[in-house]
């Protein structure tokens, strides 16, 4: 039996550590490049009002500067456009140095002569993820660093009237609750910018104050949407390397009509298509660069000041974060075109395909696609060159003379940006005013390019094909082969359309000739979300591409798309297979947080399984036995299904509210959150095997958790034993009555003056030496044992009943006589000491991050305020301070006093709850027996 429970949760912990893996470790390697500082870096402090100083002492604000501008800015007489960077959970202000030493470097190559000054704020490093009562203090401090900034400015001709604010993690969520606060002015902040903020829910809820926080920040947004329209957000996610904060959560909710709100994953923006972890964001070179050129297109060139432009801020922003077509932000498209090229520099082309390898001398070159004979065929026309230069290459002739064309249009606006070219696609039933198709294919600067572009079909080009089911296991594969003759192929891979589908896609390129050709691009596109994911891969090549989602899809319209941008005449096969390991990853990172609830309900049943035994047998049975008793699954997820179905109903939920109930902090289990902008879209469920799995990792990280501290307590208890007298009774480490009540009173006041959590660690040691004490005296009593042998027979033989051996040993130096039963006695209650102190193990680390908050704040304050354990813990306090003198005897006594009684099953239970706080209370004093025959106790502790 018991070889079989370690197989099961051995087997559970392989699940758990395959999906861990494949969450933190399976990924690409982090391709960012590193920003580096061409001078040494400076902060310097920016003075604030005595009033906010004294109010806020651990907080600072700072302005970034290097070399020669440090010097300049020594006075703090400063001429730019202020943007302030917030750190976020245990951020440093530092890691502002990136954005303001690119920023600077951008502004010395300027003829302009614009710059920007970066701010930073030092919040302390927080844990704001994990403490919540930080949040509040925080987003008040960011008001007055902003009106510290400004003052700054007073002095200039045309002074900033804003600040824009670059927010990373928790910075971000800090930043949209500005406008949360009752005075402040939402004009001082027109743009803000958040790198891997979790806008959708905390990562971990493990105190009421961040849900506090992001309830009244979700709800001032949500309620004055049209007061906010003129504010520009822009969220970015950092995609799968990012396990700290999935890019899922960083999506914003806003209304559909409002374009202002943008997020968008770091992999699809131009320039950048990689990946980045959740602190790279802050430095990685190619997402600093996108920002910072985004910043100074935003800064009109006659104030020196950012726009107060919506309608510029948003045509920025997608221009360097979504698509990078060819006009710059601002500039108008000439319309029409006129043509002075010789006819020599024009040809037209009568096939369908047009290769083009441009030479290295410099020429002007003009190739023309006659669309007359060609409309009714094909559906549009695909072109893609290497020349990365952005700018207008395909036009629309509108008239012509002779082989030339004389007047066109512009058609490269719809100009895209891949890894390894850039690419248009333009529709031939909207051209109708156009005869031709003209390719700009001139290389001025003498440069070498390849020029490819073709005429399609979209029937012919577009392929659906049915993903495997998720349970598949990796067995079934989906594969379609493509005998490419065109560019561009996409594949709608059918009901791929949920976070928890994670699929190997492996792509074989072959062709028969061997020339020179543009790499292959292979993008997974997802219609409802910017979390673009490209690939590149030479030809011929084997390549895999590991596809997952971010999000589910909102509604039943689409699913999402892989587009193989393709080299002519070559032969490719897909073959696409559901990842089980991927999908492990998959639920762990949108489930995860939830495991350590898991945990604990595990450990509460294995307790309650304890305890039954003791009523039925007498002796509690061993925690790996106790817990694959109680892993009962219908048990627990039946009751949790049923509120939530219930928790639906309007007139449950005004119920329940109307009583005072807290309501569900987190998203149900069997759903995810819908990141579409209509509130009215319906949610995606998830497969019912998600949660009992979740149930089983979680009892698994108990079971295990607990063999770890039990191997822990053996050991340590080698270490301590040489520093303790000798021991053979059960007593050890138990309390007297008034060393109970004044630790009670002493952790009551600790908690209360200091910080709760400390109290609860001081107990939880208290109850850990307890354990300590009884593993000392299980062990010398089991070498005494081993040692007299007769003895043991003896006693065996005279019979010695468990209230026989408790009489014999009142004291922890005492010298009773040895029996087996005394070992047993000594044995059952250290197995019910260890669920205790596992349990309130478990329950400390929860309270672990104000308490290292606290810790971290001690030079300014000696009260932790807010303290989210406070007062909460206090009967948390008392019932560890009173549990410490539990036994197995003291949970069997009640029987001999209520046997003959009858009461009501609620009298009953209270009764069961009160007393073994009650008993253990007493002295142990010799005088009750062990129940004989089939007298039991009335119902165990739930």
């Amino acid at each position: 039996m018991r070889l079989a429970v370690y197989a099961f949760y051995g087997f559970a912990l392989g699940l758990l550590l395959v999906g861990l893996r494949e969450l933190l470790f399976s990924f690409e390697e982090n391709r960012c490049s590193m920003t580096y500082m061409f001078e040494y870096p400076e902060y310097r402090r920016v003075p604030l009002p005595r009033r906010v100083a004294r109010q806020y002492p651990s907080y600072g604000l700072y302005l970034y500067g290097e070399g020669a501008y440090a010097q300049e800015t020594r006075g703090l007489k400063l001429t730019g456009a202020p943007v302030l960077f917030l750190p976020g959970n245990a951020g440093s202000y530092k890691q502002a140095r990136s954005l303001g030493s690119v920023a600077l470097r951008k502004a010395e190559n300027l003829e302009r002569g614009i710059h920007m000054n970066v701010f930073t704020i030092d919040f302390n490093e927080e844990l704001v993820a994990l403490y919540g009562g930080s949040l509040r203090r925080q987003t008040q401090f960011l008001h007055e660093s902003i009106k510290a900034i400004l003052r700054l400015y007073k002095d200039r001709p045309d002074p900033p009237t804003g600040v824009v604010l670059v927010g990373h993690s928790m910075g971000g969520v800090v930043a949209r609750a500005l406008f949360t606060l009752a005075r402040f002015n939402p004009r001082l902040v027109s743009l803000i910018i958040t790198q891997a903020s979790p806008h959708q829910a905390p990562v971990l809820s493990v105190d009421p104050y961040i849900l506090e926080f992001y309830s009244t920040v979700r709800n001032r947004w949500a309620t004055n949407a049209e007061d906010f329209r003129n504010i520009t957000v822009l969220s970015v996610g950092g995609g799968y390397l990012d396990f700290q904060v999935r890019s899922g959560l960083t999506a914003l909710s806003c209304p559909i009509d409002d374009l202002n709100k943008m997020s968008v994953v770091v992999t699809a923006v131009p320039r950048t298509w990689v990946s980045t972890d959740h602190i790279s964001i802050v430095w990685c070179k190619e997402l600093v660069l996108a920002t910072v050129r985004a910043f100074f297109d935003l800064i009109e060139p006659e104030t020196g000041q950012f726009t107060e432009s919506p309608e510029k801020r948003m045509s920025v922003l997608n221009y360097h974060f979504f698509r990078h077509p060819v006009l710059q932000p601002g500039e108008a498209q000439e319309d029409p075109v006129t043509f002075s090229a010789p006819p020599e520099a024009w040809k037209e082309v009568n096939t369908l395909r047009l290769f083009y390898t441009a030479p290295k001398e410099a020429q002007v070159k003009y190739f023309l696609f006659a669309l007359s004979s060609r409309r009714k065929a094909y559906s549009h026309f695909h072109c893609r060159s290497n020349n990365m230069e952005m700018t207008s290459w395909l036009y629309g002739c509108t008239q012509m003379s002779g082989s030339m064309c004389v007047q066109a249009i512009d058609l490269s606006s719809e100009t895209e940006l891949l890894p390894a070219y850039k690419a248009v696609t333009v529709k031939i039933s909207e051209l109708m005013s156009v005869s031709h198709l003209i390719i700009d294919a001139s290389n001025p600067s003498g440069g070498q390019f390849l020029v490819e572009c073709e005429l399609q079909r979209e029937q012919s080009l577009t392929v659906s094909v049915q993903v495997p089911h998720t349970l598949s296991f990796g067995l079934t594969v989906s594969d379609i082969s493509i005998n490419s003759s065109g560019l561009l192929h996409t594949l709608l891979l059918q009901d791929f359309h949920q976070v928890y589908q994670a699929f190997r896609i492996t792509v074989m390129s072959h062709c028969k000739t061997t020339k020179d050709r543009l790499p292959s691009v292979y993008r997974v596109r997802v219609p409802w979300f910017q979390e673009d994911s490209f690939a590149m891969a030479s030809i011929p090549s084997v390549s895999e591409i590991y596809s997952m989602l971010h999000t589910s899809r909102p509604d039943n319209t689409s699913s999402a798309l892989l587009q193989l941008h393709t080299a002519p005449n070559c032969q490719y096969k897909v073959s696409i297979r559901t990842s089980f390991p991927k999908v492990l990853g998959q639920i762990l990172r949108f489930c995860g947080p939830v495991l350590p609830v898991y945990s604990a309900v595990v450990l509460l049943l294995m307790i309650r399984a304890q305890l039954s035994s003791i009523k039925r047998l007498g002796h509690p049975v061993g925690m790996q036995e106790a817990m694959s008793k109680s892993l009962q699954v219908h048990k627990l997820e039946l009751p949790v299904l049923l509120l939530l179905l219930l928790l639906r109903q309007s007139w449950f939920h005004d119920v329940w509210s109307s009583l005072g109930l807290p309501g569900v902090d987190t998203l149900p289990l069997n759903s995810v959150e819908s990141i579409s902008q209509d509130p009215k879209a319906s949610m995606q469920e998830w497969p019912r095997l998600v949660s009992p799995l979740l149930c089983v990792l979680g009892a698994a990280i108990a079971f295990w958790g607990s063999t770890v501290l039990r191997v822990s307590v053996y050991f340590l208890s080698f270490f301590l034993a040489p520093l303790h007298r000798p021991s053979v009774s059960r007593d050890c480490g138990t309390l007297r009555l008034h060393t109970q009540i004044l630790l009670i009173v002493s952790l009551s006041v600790l908690g209360g003056v200091t910080c709760g959590a400390l109290a609860l660690m001081v107990s939880t040691l208290l109850h850990l030496y307890r354990v300590l004490k009884l593993q000392m005296t299980e062990r010398s009593l089991s070498h005494m044992l081993n040692l007299a042998p007769q003895k043991v027979s003896q006693n065996t033989e005279n019979g010695f009943h468990g209230s026989d051996s408790h009489s014999k040993s009142k004291e922890c130096n005492g010298s009773p006589l040895l029996s087996e039963s005394v070992l047993q006695d000594v044995r059952d209650d250290l197995e019910l000491h260890f669920s205790l102190s596992t349990m309130l193990t478990l329950t400390m680390m929860f309270s672990a991050p104000s308490l290292i908050h606290w810790k971290n704040n001690l030079r300014y304050w000696v009260h932790l305020d807010p303290d989210p354990c406070w007062p909460h813990i206090v009967p948390l306090l008392i019932s560890s301070v009173l549990l410490i003198n539990c036994n197995t005897d003291t949970l069997l006594r009640r029987t001999d006093v209520f046997a003959t009684l009858t009461l009501p099953p609620a009298l009953e239970r209270l009764i069961t709850a009160l007393l073994p706080p009650l008993h253990a209370l007493k002295t142990d004093r010799a005088g009750w027996s062990r129940p004989q025959g089939n007298r039991t106790p009335f119902s165990a502790i739930a």
